[in-house]
């Protein structure tokens, strides 16, 4: 049984007030992901379509060549598509499980100060979600997101392959 529109509207509002709440997102951040709490990595903006997500370059997250330390860079690109996926599957029924399968990343120019991460494949992963909850099989699908410095050079590119597919309904 699926959701009503209104039902799921209300869900991915409820989650992106949950998220553009600076308080109850750090807090999310520090009991769920630590490492990206520490670090540094922050939602800037998110819609239904697409997110920015930033990681500072900073005594954390920095590596023995004076950047950003790939694991960190890592970090926020997969929370750009991460988050897109959490908001299209937040208090769905049926309930939706997401998983990163694979992953691919290019780096071009040194992250050398905030790099922000920008996903635009909202409607894709919502078309994945929704194709799960309707037939009941596995989705996967590949997503991108760019990584971008305050000069607009492009730093970085990553490829998340995420699996979205239904909880089974007893817990073992």
């Amino acid at each position: 049984m699926n959701e009503s529109p209104e039902k799921k509207a209300d869900a991915t509002t409820l989650f992106f007030s949950l998220i553009r709440h600076r308080l109850k997102f750090a807090a999310f951040l520090l009991k769920k992901i630590p490492a990206a709490y520490f670090s540094g990595v922050r939602v800037v903006k998110v819609d239904e379509q697409h997110s920015v997500v930033s990681v500072p370059f900073g005594w954390f997250t920095q590596n023995p060549f004076n950047s950003t330390y790939f694991a960190c860079l890592s970090m926020a690109a997969e929370m750009s598509t991460g988050v897109l996926a959490m908001a299209h599957s937040y208090h769905s029924q049926p309930r939706i499980s997401m998983l990163v399968i694979a992953n691919e990343a290019r780096f071009f120019k040194k992250a050398t100060g905030k790099t922000y991460f920008t996903c635009i494949d909202g409607d894709e992963i919502k078309k994945a979600i929704d194709k799960s909850k309707n037939t009941g099989e596995g989705q996967t699908i590949t997503v991108k997101t760019k990584g971008y410095n305050d000069q607009q050079e492009l730093v970085a590119e990553f490829l998340f392959t995420w699996s979205f597919k239904q909880k089974s309904k007893t817990r073992t």
